[in-house]
């Protein structure tokens, strides 16, 4: 009864395995938004500028909290020793006393200098997110370029597969017409070496495969495993659009969404907040100061209780600092925050500048990319056409093999055009898409 028990419980728990097995292989398969998803929730640069944020705000609550008074609380205690000459005899005779004392100030008046700092801290807060957002496109960028090169290379090995199926049929055929005599050793060589050629081929578009998924994984943050599967969508619906994109238009557009822009404008503002600190060295500094101290001492024949109560003492004024001669210190920052300003508006027109030139780059690879996959299209159906001709007459023992593998290459290098032709024109579209503000998916 009890090897039954046990016989049972090892059923059920590779039972439960394979299930946990099967829904993990089917957990495994990863489309491009959630590859993008769990990207942007592990990559480690996305996490540093959330942690970049979270510095902003405590240095945004910092800034706001130097408008409020501060007060402080202080305790003494003093022991002193006297030398003394009493009735003849000299000796040391000790005392003490205690001080106590609450302090409180706040600035009144220095020329707008903690509102421009609360300013730049709340302006550093917006800054971070654009800077978040862009690290987040940047990453969805690359992780769609992954993504294709996966499909891109599946495609290959595929293909590759395919050659070598009808390569080796056509060496099947090619031996026996040798055994007949039909054909000579030479032209049987010539097929037998376009199919080792075609094994080289598999081989490399294999190592193409695995390098493009630990590309992939390791963009993601994840361990690289050999059951990583990738969702294949169907690219083949319209792929074409024959889109003629407006580089105004999609400019325009960008330059009202992209986090870059925002970001640049952002740090122009912060910039022309730095003259206004500086200047702010030139005037004046008012502050308000206010507080109240009491104390003891063993020296007075007053109680403890009684000197403290007899001893408190008030106190509450106002200084003002004025600036006369600072070595230049603050004609120097001034002159620093008008190149820093400067320097800003520079950077933004260089982001603005960047982000026009990508835009034409992406509009004209489109139009490129669509006449490319065209004729690319157009010369792979003729050039199978060819090819199946001359598979029959090479079968027929028309044509030799020289003529048959010339034309087996041709349709191989037509395949091989058209298929990168058609990731081409995908990745044209999706970054065109990327630039007018629409979620990269496939």
């Amino acid at each position: 009864m009890r090897k039954l028990i046990l016989i049972l419980s090892f059923c059920l728990i590779v039972g439960t395995c394979h299930g946990m097995s099967i829904l993990a292989q089917q957990d495994s398969t990863w489309t491009l938004e959630k590859c993008i998803e769990h990207a942007l929730n592990n990559n480690i640069q996305v996490r540093k500028s959330g942690l970049s944020i979270q510095q902003y705000l405590i240095n945004a609550e910092e800034a706001k909290a130097q408008r409020f008074p501060s007060a402080n609380a202080s305790f003494n205690q003093n022991f002193n020793w006297s030398k003394s000459n009493i009735a003849g005899e000299s000796g040391l005779k000790g005392s003490n006393g205690s001080n106590y004392s609450v302090n409180s100030g706040v600035t009144i008046f220095n020329a707008s200098r903690l509102t421009a700092l609360i300013k730049q801290s709340e302006l550093s807060i917006e800054s971070g997110k654009y800077t978040l957002e862009t690290t987040k496109e940047s990453i969805s960028l690359s992780i769609l370029d992954a993504y294709l090169q996966i499909l891109y290379a599946e495609e290959q090995v595929n293909n590759s597969e395919k050659q070598i199926e009808s390569t080796t049929s056509e060496l099947n055929l090619a031996e026996e017409r040798l055994a007949l005599q039909a054909i000579s050793k030479s032209d049987y060589a010539q097929v037998k070496s376009q199919l080792a050629s075609e094994k080289l081929t598999l081989a490399n578009s294999q190592s193409q495969l695995v390098i493009a998924k630990v590309t992939l994984e390791q963009l993601m943050e994840l361990p690289v495993t050999d059951n990583f599967n990738i969702a294949h969508p169907d690219l083949t619906e319209s792929l074409n659009q024959n889109r003629i994109p407006d580089v105004k238009l999609v400019y325009e557009t960008a330059l009202a969404i992209k986090p870059q822009i925002k970001n640049a404008a952002i740090n122009k503002e912060i910039a022309s907040l730095d003259e206004k600190v500086a200047k702010a060295g030139l005037f004046p500094i008012l502050t308000a100061s206010a507080g109240i101290s009491s104390g003891f001492t063993s020296l007075s024949n007053e109680s403890y209780v009684g000197q403290l109560n007899s001893g408190i003492y008030p106190s509450a004024g106002f200084s003002l600092s004025i600036p006369i001669y600072q070595k230049k210190q603050v004609k120097a920052s001034i002159a620093l925050a008008k190149i820093g300003y400067q320097n800003a508006e520079l950077s933004e027109f260089d982001t603005k500048n960047t982000l026009r030139k990508s835009i034409e780059q992406a509009c004209v690879d489109v139009r490129s990319a669509q006449i490319k996959y065209e004729a690319s299209r157009e010369n792979y159906s003729a050039t199978l056409e060819a090819s199946v001709l001359s598979d029959e007459k090479f079968k027929q023992g028309v044509i030799n093999s020289v003529d048959y593998l010339v034309s087996k290459t041709n349709l191989i290098v037509a395949e091989s055009e058209l298929l990168q032709s058609k990731y081409n024109l995908i990745v044209s579209y999706k970054i065109l898409d990327f630039y007018m503000g629409i979620p990269l998916s496939l």
